[in-house]
């Protein structure tokens, strides 16, 4: 199929959760999985992301990923709200990731969000050829993941830009770690094609720039803060969104003190949203010290 040229599906905007999975005694924990769900439901977020980085999707298998897919649309049916839920894939090789998304073509997901080939460091020309051939294996929605500082290939604003003419690659999640080029995309990039920051700390800088929204693994902890950040800027009021974030601008560096999602995981499980804090190797839970530190931040929160 050639998606070159055709309808693309509505522009995405908002907050996405890149939501953690939950595990409990090496298998992974659907009792706390629907209990995130319900939750996250009635917050004010604009989409899940299941089983990418945040999720630890490398660490799951086939039937993992697909019982989490299963699990999250049915929770969400009992909660009565509808939001979109992407699938993460990543992988080195065109034809397996061709061959993911065809297995994954019965899941009830809306799109997919599909990192750059991770460590074979594809010239411009294979990234182009590479993300054209997955636009080509599916009629949904693709939100590209441009994070080099994890795959060690940087997908450059000029090749975004040609793949951003496909009518199903819809956006990106920018983790590109270079503000000069972030802000040039979001120059250069046409109106449909959605860019959603990765990177917390970035958070209101990148809505500032013209950010669509954000991915934002800060945002399993005060939800509603970091919405109401975008809605004051959508609303025009600058100060009061800089106030907000102000207040706010630690906690994307406490949660990511150490690799992500273990500190989230660990607020999460202070806060009984989940049942352990348990990651797979080779990730690990949080050290002590920053354990007594989230401890204390969680202690304030219920304060508050």
């Amino acid at each position: 199929m050639d998606n070159t040229g055709s309808t693309r599906p509505p522009a995405l905007g908002g907050l996405w959760l890149p939501l953690i999975t939950p595990f409990h005694a090496g298998a992974v924990d659907e009792r706390s999985l629907r209990r995130l769900v319900t939750h996250y439901a009635r917050q004010p977020i604009d989409g899940f992301i299941l089983g990418a980085t945040t999720g630890e999707g490398m660490a799951l298998d086939e039937e993992e990923c697909e019982r989490l897919v299963a699990i999250t649309n049915e929770t969400l049916a009992l909660t009565g709200r509808r939001v979109p839920v992407y699938f993460g894939l990543s992988g080195s090789d065109t034809a397996k990731t061709v061959k993911a998304l065809q297995r994954t073509a019965a899941w009830d997901v809306g799109g997919y969000l599909i990192a750059c080939p991770y460590y074979t460091r594809p010239s411009q020309r294979g990234l182009l050829a590479h993300f054209s051939a997955l636009a080509d294996a599916t009629d949904r929605p693709i939100l590209i993941y441009n994070i080099p500082y994890r795959t060690g290939v940087n997908l450059g604003n000029e090749t975004m830009l040609k793949l951003a003419e496909r009518s199903n690659i819809v956006g990106v999640k920018d983790c590109s770690a270079d503000a000069t080029q972030s802000f040039d995309l979001l120059r250069q990039k046409p109106a449909d094609f959605a860019v959603l920051t990765g990177e917390d700390p970035l958070f209101y800088t990148a809505l500032t720039q013209g950010a669509e929204g954000g991915i934002t693994a800060s945002a399993h902890v005060r939800t509603a803060a970091f919405a109401e950040i975008r809605n004051r800027l959508l609303a025009g009021d600058q100060p009061g969104a800089l106030g907000r974030w102000q207040r706010l601008a630690d906690l994307p560096r406490l949660l990511f003190a150490e690799p992500s999602p273990g500190p989230v995981k660990h607020w999460l499980w202070r806060q009984g949203l989940i049942d352990s804090p348990e990651m797979r190797l080779p990730m690990v839970p949080v050290s002590d010290e920053l354990a007594a530190r989230i401890d204390r931040a969680v202690a304030e929160e219920q304060e508050v």
